[in-house]
């Protein structure tokens, strides 16, 4: 969602079609945080977790991209690659995060 909120700033005077823009991040955001929630969730036994962690993924995805609009007032199209860039780094350690503590409680013994 940030993505298209960024090539929405740069390209602002140029198309008519920047709702539509918005509209196809807002959606991408949508799939893409509840695919990945769904997916970090898979190996859980009860379906109801894996659709509430989809969910809150999906809301997630999209809260991130609706902070974004605030940093884009404040700091412009800069402030909102930085944020974008955070989100990312922050996204991949979260997911190291996860696959080591899954990794500890699958195996049933722990290294400390």
């Amino acid at each position: 969602m940030t993505t298209s909120q960024i090539f929405v700033a740069l390209q602002e005077e140029r198309y008519d079609l920047n709702g539509y823009l918005l509209l196809a991040g807002l959606l991408t955001a949508l799939g893409v945080g509840g695919m990945c929630g769904w997916y970090r969730s898979y190996p859980l036994e009860n379906v109801w977790q894996q659709g509430v962690i989809a969910v809150l993924a999906a809301i997630g995805a999209i809260l991130i991209g609706f902070l974004a609009a605030p940093i884009y007032k404040f700091s412009g199209v800069w402030g909102m690659i930085i944020w974008l860039l955070l989100n990312i780094a922050f996204g991949i350690l979260a997911t190291r995060w996860a696959i080591r503590g899954k990794g500890e409680e699958r195996s049933g013994t722990s290294t400390a």
